[in-house]
């Protein structure tokens, strides 16, 4: 525990220093805006286009551990909507809570710490969780929203999935990598040269982001938002762990990174959508900034556990 603690303090120390320059204005919330921007469209979608056009899509299409993740992201997402509709929320903040409890900081936080603790051979199960993530969870927000308001799953709702799914940098350059691989070309030296040092900037960007973002964000309404951190950061795991371990098991390896994929924080992105349609986005707010605070502790238990399992 003590090793794996140590091993990822320099991911949450650069959070903090993007913490601190947020907080003392050094960067303000114009900045940090366009550096997430930056990081988000050109060095994390870099490295995600580097991972992937080094798989095969047989590795990335991993049945049992998709129907596995997915089961388990379920459970959880399933449950605490059921509270939120016994506390007599409707259908759309529902919704965001549940994103919350649900969808975890893959793309900024969790691609570049699980290739540094689990190696490059992570990468195959990160795939599948961000794809499970973006796919299914961050349409499924959408649509719930939009039902919520009474617009059903008509075409203009289904547009609007499809587009989001089409612009997402993510899904394009998880795509476009594992096109390249299965075209069995290699990567022009002086193209691989220049994702390599594009990438290489996605790690401290999107860390340094993580936290100058967290410096405009407030843990107001902290009953709330502690229940939905610990929803993210100890049931989803959980979930995750009985599903991928015990009822589809899925290979030692990528049960392992997907256990600890879904110990992560509540993403960033959960926020933008809550403000994009207005529902409830103090509450993601919250629980963004409570769930990342309290998985400096949370995250290495998890690694720690799954490492020796």
């Amino acid at each position: 525990m003590a090793e794996i603690f140590f091993r990822t303090l320099p991911f949450f120390a650069i959070i903090g220093l993007g913490y601190w320059a947020g907080r003392s204005r050094f960067f303000t919330e114009e900045a940090t805006a366009y550096l997430t921007r930056f990081v988000f469209y050109f060095p994390l979608s870099a490295m995600i286009f580097g991972f992937a056009a080094n798989l095969s899509f047989a590795e990335v299409f991993d049945p049992t551990l998709i129907l596995g993740y997915l089961a388990g992201t379920l459970a959880v997402y399933l449950l605490v909507t059921a509270v939120a509709m016994i506390r007599g929320l409707d259908v759309p903040t529902a919704a965001v809570e549940a994103q919350c409890a649900a969808i975890g900081n893959v793309g900024f936080l969790g691609l570049p710490m699980m290739a540094i603790l689990f190696g490059p051979a992570s990468a195959a199960p990160m795939m599948v969780v961000l794809s499970v993530d973006l796919v299914v969870f961050s349409s499924l927000i959408v649509i719930l929203i939009n039902a919520g308001r009474g617009q059903g799953l008509g075409l203009a709702t289904l547009r609007l999935v499809g587009l989001g799914l089409l612009k997402n940098p993510m899904i394009l350059s998880i795509v476009a990598g594992l096109a390249w691989s299965a075209s069995a070309l290699p990567i022009p030296e002086p193209a691989n040269n220049f994702l390599t040092i594009l990438g290489g900037a996605a790690t401290p960007g999107a860390l340094f982001a993580i936290g100058a973002s967290l410096a405009s964000k407030s843990a107001e309404r902290v009953h709330i938002s502690g229940w939905l951190s610990f929803a993210k950061l100890v049931l989803h795991p959980a979930c995750v762990a009985i599903a991928v371990l015990w009822l589809i098991p899925a290979a030692p390896f990528s049960a392992a990174v997907a256990i600890a994929a879904a110990s992560l924080p509540v993403a960033g992105n959960v926020y933008m959508l809550a403000q994009h349609y207005g529902v409830a986005p103090h509450r993601a707010s919250a629980a963004i900034f409570i769930s990342t605070v309290v998985s400096i502790v949370t995250v290495p238990a998890v690694i720690a556990w799954v490492s020796g399992s």
